[in-house]
């Protein structure tokens, strides 16, 4: 391709595309590639997406946005084999406008949309494309080499975008941490219900949805799960390390199967058709590499940028958070005629100096102290319910007897100030 443009963007998810609008906006020459048959077509999340950078970049965004539900009820529950301990927040503001907390999406819809906005701003979307290595001239990035023919296409700085496995970082060298205790993998199916059955089940009415997180179970493995409520069907799935899964011999789609026979889960999905499957990887540890160099800038998942806290879970807001903090780099770089290193380190330092580096220096540590603590997600559920079973069994027993056997069981494999200890961490590190 002859042409030059701006900025070319590897990748149309939520980052590459909100980089992609912005510039565009600017009056800058963007061009996105996107390997997919259509952006959303190969990208796949559990199912919840944040509004503050949306609905900056798109107000009254729910106008027009694919959205599924707006959730307005969370629930956040730890199992044993046969029981569950939860806790729920419910609020009716979150699902009457302004929207501005958070929605469900399915990428497939949400994306295609997403992107059409960032092609009416004026960027040139071209899917269907791989881009399978850097052009680099006098050391600086300068272009992408892709798969088509005469498919080599320069531009003044490159975004990448292309996801949690870069091959555009990678390739310049920005990057190399792809070990497997660095990443989650995540695997999800849609099962179609009615929209009626759904709101009985989960007790939403009109746009209301659920977002519904699990942790504990099969014990012995290091995994959560999850169902989302679309419009008529339920975003059901689950996610777990990568050593956590060699080190059971399991594979993760027989931990789907054991997951959806929970008794507390079962229920929740009976009756309904899987509709779609598939599975995602995960960039859960921190960032191990440089955010930008000369010619070049990684956002989104591509520089796991990730709230891996199961509280929040949160990805595709700070991934737009990225995007657009690239898009206002390159704009300043542009005005100077600067693209070097030195210039486009504006980006990092804008990250920095928000909520996006501030949450993920936080909780980026959560992998590695999950793994150091696996008794969070496979002894303390079970104990927890187990606690819980013996309070709430009214029978001839004093309250006092039944105290002191709870406080037994919790403390059963360690004392009673490593139960402490190990709670104080909990609250340090994941909230």
């Amino acid at each position: 391709m002859d042409e030059r443009f701006d900025a070319i963007v590897v990748g149309s998810g939520p980052a590459g595309t909100t980089a992609a609008l912005c510039m565009a906006r600017e009056g800058l020459k963007v061009i996105v590639l996107e390997r997919g048959e259509y952006p959303g077509s190969k990208n796949l999340f559990g199912g919840v997406m944040y509004t503050a950078i949306l609905g900056k970049l798109v107000p009254k965004f729910w106008n027009e946005a694919p959205v599924e539900r707006y959730v307005a009820k969370r629930r956040f529950n730890l199992l044993s084999e046969t029981s569950s301990v939860s806790f729920e927040f419910s609020t009716k503001d979150f699902s009457d406008p302004p929207h501005n907390n958070s929605f469900i999406a399915l990428r497939a819809r949400f994306d295609r949309w997403y992107a059409q906005k960032a092609a009416e701003a004026g960027a040139l979307l071209v899917p269907e494309t791989d881009v399978i290595d850097v052009i680099r001239k006098d050391g600086k990035v300068v272009g992408v080499r892709t798969q088509r023919s005469e498919g080599d296409i320069y531009a003044d700085v490159v975004i990448a975008a292309d996801g949690a496995n870069s091959l555009v970082a990678k390739k310049a060298g920005l990057r190399s941490d792809f070990s497997s205790d660095r990443f989650t993998t995540g695997i999800k199916e849609i099962i179609e219900l009615p929209k009626e059955v759904i709101s009985q089940r989960f007790g939403l009415e009109g746009n209301e949805g659920a977002a519904v997180t699990f942790g504990g179970y099969p014990s012995g493995i290091l995994c959560g799960g999850f169902i989302y409520t679309n419009k008529d069907s339920l975003s059901v799935g689950v996610t777990t390390y990568l050593h956590s899964l060699v080190e059971n011999k399991m594979q993760v789609s027989d931990l789907l199967e054991t997951f959806k026979k929970h008794p507390m889960v079962k229920p929740l999905i009976e009756g309904g058709r899987a509709r779609e499957y598939g599975a995602h990887l995960i960039p859960e540890a921190a960032y191990k590499g440089k955010m930008c160099d000369d010619g070049i800038l990684v956002i989104g998942d591509a520089a796991s940028l990730l709230n891996p806290s199961p509280i929040f879970l949160e990805g595709t807001n700070l991934a737009m958070a990225s995007g657009m903090y690239a898009a206002q780099t390159i704009k300043a770089a542009k005005e100077k005629g600067d693209f070097s290193r030195r210039s486009l380190d504006l980006y990092p330092q804008l990250l920095e100096k928000s909520f996006v580096m501030q949450d993920v220096t936080k909780y980026g540590k959560i992998p590695e102290f999950v793994t150091k603590n696996p008794q969070f997600l496979t002894d303390y559920p079970d104990l927890l319910c187990q606690s819980a079973k013996e309070l709430f069994t009214l029978d001839e027993r004093p309250k006092a007897e039944k105290k002191a056997l709870v406080r037994k069981i919790m403390t059963q494999n360690s004392s009673s100030l490593k139960v402490a200890r190990d709670l104080y961490k909990a609250y340090r590190n994941l909230l």
